[in-house]
Formats: C-alpha cells, structure tokens, sequence
C-alpha cells in the first residue's frame, strides 16, 4: 500500500458495464435538470432587463427587495453554472476513460457506488474529501 492510500481505501475495481451506463444516465439528467434552471433564470434576468415600466418599483423598500431577489437568482444561478462544470466533467471522464470512472483522483482507491450514486460527479473517495475538507479549515 502507498504511503498517499488511506487505511480504510477500498483498492479500485472498475465499474461494470451496467453501472458505467447507470451513472452516465444519471449525469445526464442533472445536466438537463441544471440547463432548465439556468434557462429559467435566463428568463428571469431577461424579463426584468426589458424595460417594461410596470416592472418598475416606485418605493424605495421595494427596489431594494427587487434588488436583494435579483441578487439572489444570481447567485443560484452562478451556482447551478458551477454545478453544470462539474457533471460535464464527469461525463468527460465517463467518456474518455470509462474504466477509470469511480476511482479517486487522490489516493486512487474506489469512490465508492454509494458515494457515486449520491453524487455521481464525485471524483474522491469519502476519507480523501473529508482529508481535503479538514485541510482548508
């Protein structure tokens, strides 16, 4: 075992054909879920740039509430955009080395089908994430 292995790393098995095709379904459907939110804010930021005066607030509390909600769909939207990186990065990934698909990009051991099938763009293991969490704090 490497000294990089952490003591509870499952040594890496590939997935099967199967659960390749499980995973990459899955993935898929966050990307059209996390692209028809990103259309609905779209929409959002849109509607509120077109200049229609009745989208206009004349009271000085309600502009400031217009503006915190355009804040905030920003934000959610700016989420979701970094979100939709991470799925085409996976499905990168499940594309171009299949076989390689699941295994951690730290340690190299298996992430794990749970894991994967919680957060299917999930690219360590549970005890690197946590190391590496532990590590920004």
């Amino acid at each position: 075992m490497s000294s990089a292995t952490p003591v509870g790393a499952k040594k890496f098995k590939p997935l099967t054909k199967k659960q390749i095709s499980y995973f990459e379904k899955r993935l898929l459907e966050e990307r059209k879920r996390v692209i028809k939110e990103l259309v609905h804010y779209d929409e959002t930021f849109s509607n509120s740039a077109e200049g229609d005066l009745s989208s206009y607030s004349f009271h000085m509390a309600d502009q400031g509430t217009d503006a915190m909600e355009r804040e905030k769909a920003f934000l959610f939207a700016s989420k979701e955009g970094r979100f939709l990186w991470h799925v085409d990065q996976a499905l990168r990934r499940l594309y171009r080395q299949p076989a390689e698909f699941g295994k951690c990009h730290s340690c190299g051991g298996e992430v794990g089908f749970d894991r994967l099938d919680a957060l299917p763009h999930a690219r360590f293991c549970i005890e690197c994430k946590q190391r590496e969490e532990d590590g920004k704090k």
